[in-house]
């Protein structure tokens, strides 16, 4: 299967769940190019974006478990190439 470019846009309002994201990201460290993370402190926020390159369905996969964390919302966009 062929592997695209995506970005995964992460928010994190619950700081208890960061420990979840950050094991969650761990296990999918191979296909990880890049992640940044900001924290908005002023609206108890925190911020992460990561750069991944796989296939749509592993990509799909690290979203869909990153959503299902409580406190936690994710959404990722595939680069058309």
């Amino acid at each position: 299967m062929e592997e695209k470019v995506a970005i995964i846009g992460i928010f994190i309002q619950d700081i208890e769940a960061a420990s979840k994201v950050n094991e969650l990201l761990h296990e999918y460290a191979d296909c990880i190019i890049g992640r940044i993370g900001i924290p908005y402190r002023e609206k108890s926020l925190n911020i992460i974006s990561v750069i991944i390159s796989a296939s749509p369905d592993k990509i799909s996969a690290l979203s869909g478990k990153l959503g299902r964390i409580k406190g936690i919302s994710a959404k990722a966009m595939q680069a058309k190439l």
